[in-house]
């Protein structure tokens, strides 16, 4: 079995997903895909196989209520003998608690707005594009990223976490992500973005980013 993410959570970029269908097929491998960063995102909303086409040939797919859907919790979605399998050998669904009817509520709830209102998800991707376009214009250095989830590679341990710093200061939230989550000589600053984020707080971050970004010799 081949396990991968769809989109990467710290670098923002897909699985090639496509080559690694053919890949599986050829070796008579089962693909799982955990698509916990592109559920609500990718093809509006409909995760990263059907991006790339291939729902039908990927045999699990893994979520999370957790991110776009705000509730808790995850689900896996595959052929019924294999979900029946799992549902009575998994130590991890045996032995859990079912999710509380609340919780349950809130992700229908939410997957019902983003079947019934599809521009949120298209906001989503102009504020995406907006702020890529931005901070590509500074010139940081944003790796692979194509999705809302934008890296700036800051390199190492000391010039992320003061670069976090400042921008906290500054009122900008942002995440430093450090070794072993990444390459010690790789780390960076983690941004992602919402489709209720406007257009003056894109700009404000830009302003701050950039502010920090010179001081720190992170773009010139």
């Amino acid at each position: 079995m081949v396990v991968v993410d769809g989109v990467y959570s710290m670098g923002g970029d897909l699985a090639p997903l496509p080559e690694i269908v053919q890949l599986c097929q050829k070796h008579g491998a089962r693909l799982m895909v955990d698509d916990a960063h592109s559920l609500g995102v990718m093809a509006r909303g409909r995760g990263t196989a059907a991006h790339f086409g291939v729902t039908d040939q990927v045999d699990l797919i893994m979520g999370t209520f957790s991110k776009s859907f705000a509730s808790l919790g995850g689900f896996i979605a595959g052929d019924d003998d294999v979900v029946h399998y799992i549902q009575h050998h998994a130590r991890s669904l045996i032995f859990s608690a079912s999710m509380p009817a609340s919780n349950v509520a809130a992700v229908l709830a939410s997957l019902d707005i983003m079947e019934t209102e599809p521009e949120r998800v298209d906001r989503l991707w102009v504020v995406t594009e907006r702020m890529r376009a931005g901070l590509k214009q500074l010139g940081f250095n944003m790796g692979p990223s194509v999705t809302p989830v934008i890296p700036i590679v800051t390199g190492d341990t000391a010039t992320t976490i003061l670069a976090w710093k400042k921008c906290f200061d500054a009122g900008l939230y942002t995440n430093p992500v450090l070794a072993p989550a990444v390459p010690p000589d790789q780390c960076l600053i983690r941004t992602s973005y919402m489709a209720t984020h406007t257009d003056e707080q894109i700009d404000r971050a830009l302003n701050i980013l950039g502010e920090v970004g010179r001081e720190l010799e992170l773009i010139h």
